[in-house]
């Protein structure tokens, strides 16, 4: 984040570019933003996260629960269980332990199970929330620098689509560590069933009873 360049165009008048850095370099010095997506297919509506801190599992998940209190419960006011497509590597990857954990976590607080199907190696570009959400946010903020997390937030927010698309984005202060560690006995805990077809990449994480 800061004043680099963002590829595309956008008018602007006659003699008055905007002076940006050709190269943005990784200067420890200036913040970063994570920004982690939850797209609702059948309602066409976009959720975006904007962390300040490092992109972990429990980032994602934090993402995923924001969008549910926030929006979700109210669009789904019936829902019995969330199902979940996520990419294959990165902070929601499918041999990412803390995920499992922390999605845990989220199903006992929702008391209903989580579906994960992870896209295989490869294959994140199928994913609809690349082509249907987060491609437009890329159109709506081509060549505007990013300087701050105002911009960036307002921008995300303000992605819309001929066939209806809204998305809403909110800043994520809280602090996710990096390095989490997650013991063996830890993940046996998870309560997670696989499916018959590619179970590593395909489960279901279902709450755990208070008793």
């Amino acid at each position: 984040m800061g004043n680099f360049r963002n590829n595309g165009r956008e008018w602007r008048p006659q003699g008055q570019p905007e002076d940006v850095e050709i190269h943005d370099f990784i200067d420890p010095k200036l913040s970063r933003a994570v920004p982690f997506g939850v797209y609702d297919i059948h309602n066409n509506t976009g959720w975006v996260s904007v962390g300040t801190d490092h992109d972990t599992a429990s980032f994602a998940v934090n993402a995923v629960r924001r969008w549910w209190r926030t929006i979700g419960k109210k669009r789904h006011p019936k829902a019995k269980r969330l199902m979940v497509t996520a990419d294959s590597g990165g902070s929601n990857g499918y041999r990412v332990r803390l995920w499992k954990i922390e999605l845990q976590r989220l199903a006992s607080e929702l008391k209903f199970p989580i579906t994960v199907c992870h896209l295989p190696p490869g294959t994140s570009k199928w994913n609809k929330i690349e082509h249907r959400l987060f491609s437009f946010i890329t159109i709506n903020w081509r060549g505007k620098p990013l300087r701050s997390y105002r911009t960036i937030v307002q921008l995300i927010a303000a992605t819309t689509t001929d066939a209806g698309l809204r998305v809403r984005a909110e800043l994520d202060e809280n602090k996710y560590p990096k390095g989490v560690k997650v013991s063996d006995t830890q993940l046996a805990a998870v309560n997670l069933s696989r499916h018959a077809f590619h179970g590593e990449w395909n489960y279901m994480i279902s709450p755990k009873s208070n008793k």
